[in-house]
């Protein structure tokens, strides 16, 4: 088993090769000042861009998404940009200096890719959490000619939700010729892949960009690339200090200080999900948390993404801060015109860069909708500090924002238009009693009983770790006379996570749970936050330590800064440990095992379905609640049913009146005797199959299987679980 698993990761990682190398001229176009030319983000910058042009062909009816028709679509792409961009990068003299770095940093990813890939095989079911949803869309996605998809729960809509990450992951499946019950343990290897190597480019790219003016050696860059890829993918928060003191009853934290000190029983039954739980009815995820419980979500397949921009925002401001910019002189272009006006300036030189960015914005809409805002905001924030630096150039300004937005609109709008946002407004927290009188006014929302703040004790467990680190900035930047442009930088990176630790404070996004309201809020705004504090944490230690004159106080800071990230560092071990079973026992990749042992009739009828049903025909099978193991043909078969998990259908339809009355017309399709009933509602949903296994008989006691059979035919029968064949459909 260890050896097909071996041999399907470098299956797949081939494919991802294939696309960093057709995407490579292009990469060091955006990524001329990176001393390594951004060769780790080149892989995610062909996978965005090939999946798109996939996607956009696919809702033309242009092309189908099939292997061969995609490969063509690869190429030709590749074929156009290397037309364009290999001479003006001198692209082979760029491969001749730097092939060794370029093979340095692929082996690192490899081994990045095969670590977390051999770590998930001791647990590797699509199964509990929301696995189902994930594995659900993907399979969809799969079975589509063309889009967009169909929801697998709630034929025949299509799915309303944001799904551009699991097309990526569709679309890598596709190129692989590889199972989806394999690739979908693969893509969160490759994420976390992605994650560990990208961060370290990142942080090794904002230490080389100090340069010799602190006497950094490249020994220190290749440190401190790994320091901050560590914290940021595999690092926890000071949550774990709780394993040296009396356990609290989950969901029930007490201040540590109130809790009895056992420092020689730790972890003392440390619950490692709790650290993401702390505070009340919210939820603080970061991404060594992701990566253990292995959801495929938006907010985990956005990651690679995300640093991308980071990337990409950092070679703009660092290009824009080391040359002079002719700007400033404004006098001139008075009189001129608003396009010419903008034409004319350095911007046009970047005016790539500005676009790429607008572009991955949407794929951010289009994969984890937060991020997109998130990072527009940043993007907001380079532009705005670069051309305000010494005279507030507005044109500059409005003119930058308006080519990211504009790009950002137009490609988002092929998902837009089959696209509803499920969000009813913003919520502002504890308001007065006269404007909840009101209720709403425009989007904002100001309801009762809606006042929760987070203790200043659980914010400092949370983010304790970090803000170590940027008061010690603060401190060293106030010492220093000069801040380097990358200090700089930072300083954007720390004002935006602050930010969005401080949000969920005020206001909340309205959704439909009623407890939780300002959960997901909360999840995908610190999500972020903790991703910019974790490279911002790295960079402060090696730039102090490098920096320091005074001996002591530079081994002072030092030892404080290692126990620190010492104790963080402990809690991937103990979450690992905890979900992966000690990693005693090594199942393999295959997502799909646990079916054997669990309800092995579904097992062959999954394999049955897979093989011989071709296209999306409606099955029916149990409708059940979220987060059971009811829906399990729908997610992975990918062939739409009736209704699937309903609170998910709730909160994707805004409003339960829509997947409500399904829930009897699927008890009706089960137990109704009546033939004349059950056919209508058969032709009503479209159903051609209907699926019999152990959790219909269990859901349905009366279920009647007989008139199923003067309905249609029985195609499959094992292991007491059947399907019909509905006669005419």
């Amino acid at each position: 088993m260890l050896q097909s698993d071996i041999f399907a990761v470098l299956q797949w990682w081939s494919i991802l090769f294939l696309l960093g190398i057709g995407f490579l001229p292009l990469t060091f176009f955006f990524f001329k000042n990176f001393f390594d030319k951004g060769y780790l983000f080149a892989k995610m910058i062909g996978l965005t861009i090939t999946t798109y042009i996939i996607f956009v062909l696919g809702l033309l009816h242009v092309t189908r998404f099939t292997q061969p028709e995609s490969f063509v679509t690869f190429f030709i792409t590749v074929g156009i940009f290397y037309s364009i961009f290999r001479k003006k990068q001198q692209f082979l003299l760029i491969i001749k200096q730097h092939w060794k770095i370029f093979v340095v940093e692929e082996l690192f990813f490899l081994s990045a890719l095969f670590f977390w890939a051999y770590i998930h095989g001791f647990e590797a079911d699509i199964h509990g959490l929301e696995k189902y949803m994930d594995f659900g869309f993907i399979n969809s996605i799969l079975r589509a000619d063309y889009f967009p998809p169909k929801d697998m729960w709630f034929t025949p809509l299509f799915i309303n939700y944001y799904y551009f990450g699991h097309l990526m992951t569709a679309v890598l499946t596709k190129l692989s010729n590889l199972p989806s019950n394999l690739t979908f343990n693969l893509m969160l290897s490759t994420i976390f892949a992605f994650c560990f190597t990208q961060s370290f480019s990142i942080a090794a790219n904002l230490y080389s960009f100090i340069g010799d003016k602190i006497k950094l050696f490249k020994i220190k860059r290749i440190i401190a690339g790994l320091l901050s890829a560590s914290l940021l993918t595999l690092g926890g928060n000071l949550h774990i200090l709780y394993g040296f003191f009396k356990a609290y009853p989950n969901e029930s934290p007490v201040p540590i200080w109130q809790l009895p000190f056992l420092p020689f029983s730790f972890p003392n039954d440390y619950w490692y999900p709790n650290a993401t739980r702390f505070i009340h009815n919210t939820i603080h995820e970061f991404p060594i948390y992701s990566w253990t419980v292995a959801d495929l979500h938006g907010h985990v397949l956005d990651i690679p993404v995300v640093l991308l921009t980071i990337a990409l925002l950092l070679s703009f401001f660092i290009t824009k801060t080391e040359k002079k910019s002719p700007v400033r002189n404004t006098k001139s272009k008075a009189s001129k015109g608003f396009f010419e006006n903008f034409t004319s300036t350095s911007l046009a030189g970047n005016i790539g860069i500005l676009l790429f960015i607008g572009f991955l914005l949407s794929v951010m809409y289009m994969t984890n909708a937060w991020d997109g805002a998130i990072y527009f905001l940043l993007t907001s924030f380079v532009i705005f500090y670069l051309y305000s630096r010494k005279k507030i150039n507005y044109k500059i300004i409005f003119s930058s924002l308006l080519v990211v937005l504009s790009t950002f609109i137009i490609f988002v709008l092929p998902y837009n238009f089959y696209f509803k946002p499920f969000v009813s407004g913003i919520g502002i927290l504890c308001s007065p009693q006269f404007l909840i009188a009101q209720n709403k006014i425009g989007p904002f929302l100001f309801e009762a009983e809606h006042c929760q703040h987070s203790p200043w004790w659980q914010l400092l467990i949370l983010y304790g770790f970090f803000y170590f680190f940027v008061i010690s900035f603060l401190f060293f930047a106030k010492k220093i006379k000069k801040l380097l442009p990358v200090d700089q930088f930072i300083f954007l990176l720390i004002i935006l996570s602050t930010l969005l630790i401080i949000i969920p404070e005020f206001i909340y996004v309205k959704d439909i749970y009623p407890a939780h309201y300002r959960a997901n809020t909360m999840f995908k705004l610190v999500f972020q936050a903790f991703m910019m504090l974790s490279l911002v944490s790295g960079y402060t230690i090696i730039r102090i330590v490098s920096s320091i004159k005074r001996k002591l106080l530079a081994l002072c800071f030092m030892l404080i800064s290692l126990t620190l990230v010492s104790i963080v560092m402990l809690y991937p071990y103990y979450a690992i440990m905890s979900y992966y079973g000690n990693l005693q026992i090594y199942h393999g990749l295959d997502g799909s095992q646990y079916l054997e042992l669990s309800r092995p009739g579904d097992k062959a009828a999954i394999e049955w379905l897979n093989k011989n049903v071709k296209g999306q025909p409606v099955i029916l099978e149990a409708q059940g609640d979220s987060y059971t193991d009811f829906a399990r043909i729908s997610t992975n078969t990918g062939l739409p049913t009736v209704l699937g998990w309903t609170v998910h259908e709730w909160l994707w339809r805004g409003t339960y009146d829509i997947p409500a009355p399904r829930i009897a017309e699927v008890k009706t399709l089960y137990e109704s005797t009546d033939l004349q009933s059950t056919e209508k509602l058969l032709k009503k949903h479209n159903v051609s199959y209907v699926f019999i296994g152990s959790m219909e008989y269990e859901k349905y006691p009366n279920l009647d299987e007989e008139k199923f059979k003067k309905l249609g035919k029985a195609v499959f029968n094992e292991l007491n679980t059947k399907i019909y064949k509905i006669t005419g459909q």
